[in-house]
């Protein structure tokens, strides 16, 4: 695989001095082609598709960002992590880029890598889609979509494709290729998406929880929910859009939300999609850092991902 730049020269941080007490900075590796397989960092670089759907640009630093914040958090992992580079999309052509973002990403899942695309807007997931298509082709997979976002991300790509239109995209692809689109989002904030989102929704059968919904006495029934979905799936893609937590833990995003999901709310949910055993590939979208506020947002991103990798 190649990615258009390489990027750990960004891996820098504190240095302790005392026993077992590495960084990430001090662990995470350059990827090459005899890497053993582990979590696997590819950056996208791209907010063509939040330009394109009037929101505010600035994503396309996300992937700097969230390396600087990863770089001095503590390392917990046992399994390695790789740097994989990034996939630019400097030039306006958002589609050639979410091609080259699906052949790198399937060039990871064929060599045993998680990967975990770092955006950018929420562009990426239709190229991170294709890359798990594109691994998986062959059979009639099920690959199972769960969005924590406040937006679906529906709208009608016959206008313009965009960061609000990505599985609206692969749920046209699902259709041409005889696969199921199995999508749930969680999240959503009702005032943000139009009557005609919901009822797009609706019709493509997309598990939907508000953000008003996930509260403190629903995670237990919203875990079982989760389950009940991957348990019918062959595989899962996790999409994290950071404008699913409140504007107070994640100004930088290109959308904030008036709402949102609290983190501590958030962390338990993707806990049980981690744990799922069938988590093949995940990504985090529309960090903005020109919004951010004392690099808040990327360390929430961070954060996550930090999370999402305790297992390994």
């Amino acid at each position: 695989m190649h990615a258009d730049r390489n990027s750990m020269q960004l891996w820098q941080g504190r240095v302790d001095p005392e026993a077992d007490s590495p960084r990430w900075h001090q662990r995470i590796q350059a990827l090459s082609v005899d890497s053993q397989p582990g979590v696997a960092l590819l950056g996208f670089a791209s907010d063509e598709g939040v330009r394109r759907n009037h929101g505010r640009v600035g994503a396309v630093n996300g992937p700097l960002a969230i390396r600087k914040a990863l770089a001095n958090l503590a390392w917990h992992r046992q399994g390695a992590a790789y740097d994989a580079g990034d996939v630019l999309c400097t030039d306006g052509d958002l589609e050639s880029a979410q091609a080259r973002l699906a052949h790198n990403v399937c060039a990871l899942l064929d060599a045993g890598h998680l990967p975990i695309v770092l955006g950018g807007g929420h562009e990426v997931a239709f190229g991170s889609w294709q890359g798990i298509a594109e691994h998986l082709a062959g059979g009639k997979p099920r690959i199972g979509i769960i969005n924590f976002d406040a937006h679906f991300d529906l709208r009608d790509p016959a206008h313009a494709r965009s960061s609000g239109t990505p599985f609206a995209q692969i749920a046209e692809q699902c259709a041409a290729r005889g696969w199921p689109f199995a999508y749930a989002c969680l999240g959503v904030s009702r005032a943000s998406n139009t009557r005609a989102l919901f009822q797009r929704a609706a019709e493509l059968n997309v598990l939907v929880r508000e953000d008003r919904e996930i509260r403190e006495g629903s995670l237990t029934a919203l875990s079982a929910e989760l389950q009940s979905f991957i348990a019918g799936c062959d595989a899962i893609y996790l999409t994290i859009d950071i404008d699913v937590l409140p504007a107070c833990e994640a100004p930088g995003v290109s959308a904030p939300a008036a709402r949102g999901v609290p983190l501590a709310l958030l962390e338990p949910l993707l806990e049980t999609v981690r744990d799922s055993g069938k988590l093949r590939l995940m990504d985090l979208a529309e960090l903005n850092p020109e919004h951010d506020i004392d690099s808040r947002t990327a360390k929430v991103a961070a954060r996550l991902i930090h999370l999402l990798t305790l297992t390994g």
